[in-house]
């Protein structure tokens, strides 16, 4: 066995202060900081071409399926819509916020519907509204993949740590909702019903494939059911195009053309898709009280409005997923979560409610790929 330097001790006593120096300049000059945040930055740049690929491949998509639909300019009109925007109404003054917020909303509606419909004369409305749904997503990638790069380069800008390394940490979160629009779109384009169809189906399925089914506002139709003895009228979007209708307009006309009519409802049940917690089963069924709708206020506040004008029990039907089942093509689990509901349903005007009484169900949610 070969002998040890004498002296090894003393170099490795060098080589160790020397590191401590070295860990000691590196901390007091930062030096160690701006390397975690040069690896942190380049990890963020990787993830970003991939946002960015997922909007170019969206982009892409979405002209394809314009293109075979006969539409003209389709790539001008694309541009201008993928970055059309809303200004939201000034909130300081509450007065009258709902209405102007409503107007704000079915203005961005109706100039998306023209401007399909102005490059695509020919196409029937399930094809527009899918063209429409292409746009939304293209869109929604294309910002959420500016607004990532807005974030980085300002970091990066200002030197500001924190924020590029919150942004490290949150981008795997972000990807993977990227992801999620980027496969959804796929799915729209096929016509398939989505997670977000439950509600409509669950109209569907109550009202019965011999249902006859009548508009009564905007992309929304309803149908007269006798379920246990009682009169239940069922709205939902109007399918098999992708649309979400104005469910709580729709419904309050029916109802104050009921109540016109001698014949008030006794009892008002939304049904809708809900996010679900982590660890809770992907097509569980929940009751509650409320307007079960995703809608940022206006329809939401007409079935509240309504119900209370009229003293109307206004009962709600969540069927539990994740946002990734929500707008990708419905699952087998969803699928048996919209059986539950029905049944749910049909217990809940059951229970509360008497033979000879009127019930107003709404399936909320996309109607894609549920015709009626």
């Amino acid at each position: 066995m070969p002998e040890l330097p004498a002296n090894l001790p003393d170099w490795i006593s060098a080589i160790s202060q020397l590191l401590l120096v070295l860990i000691f300049v590196a901390l007091f000059t930062g030096a160690n900081q701006r390397l975690q945040v040069y690896l942190w930055s380049r990890d963020i740049r990787a993830k970003l071409n991939i946002l960015e690929a997922f909007a170019g491949e969206a982009r892409k998509k979405t002209l394809e399926y314009m293109a075979s639909s006969g539409a003209k300019e389709a790539e001008s009109t694309l541009k201008r819509l993928t970055d059309f925007f809303v200004i939201s109404p000034v909130d300081i003054e509450p007065v009258d916020i709902i209405r102007r917020l409503e107007h704000l909303v079915n203005l961005r509606q109706r100039r998306f519907k023209e401007e399909v419909a102005k490059i695509m004369p020919e196409s029937d409305d399930v094809v527009r509204s899918k063209a429409e749904v292409a746009v939304e997503i293209t869109s929604a990638l294309t910002f959420i993949s500016k607004f990532v790069r807005h974030l980085l380069l300002t970091g990066e800008k200002t030197r500001n740590w924190i924020l590029i390394m919150q942004l490290q940490l949150l981008m795997p979160l972000i990807l993977k909702m990227a992801d999620t629009y980027r496969r959804a779109l796929y799915d729209f384009l096929k016509g398939v019903p989505i997670g977000d169809s439950a509600g409509p189906m669950v109209a569907l399925r109550l009202a019965g494939v011999d249902a006859s089914w009548e508009r009564i506002e905007e992309e929304t139709v309803y149908t007269v059911k006798r379920i246990d003895g009682r009169e239940v009228y069922i709205v939902k979007a109007e399918g098999p195009g992708s649309s979400v209708g104005r469910p709580g307009s729709a419904t309050e006309r029916l109802i104050e053309k009921l109540v016109a009519g001698g014949k008030k409802p006794r009892l008002l049940i939304t049904v809708d898709a809900a996010l679900k917690l982590e660890g809770e089963e992907s097509g569980s069924v929940a009751e509650g009280v409320g307007a079960a709708i995703g809608d940022i206020g206006p329809e939401k506040i007409r079935f509240e409005r309504v119900s209370v004008k009229y003293g109307i029990a206004l009962r709600a039907v969540a069927i539990k997923m994740s946002l990734e089942e929500a707008i990708l093509g419905m699952n087998e689990k969803i699928a048996r979560g919209v059986e539950k509901a029905v049944e749910t349903v049909r217990s809940m005007i059951s229970r509360e409610s008497r033979e000879g009484d009127v019930v107003v169900v709404v399936g909320v949610g996309n109607t894609v790929g549920v015709g009626q």
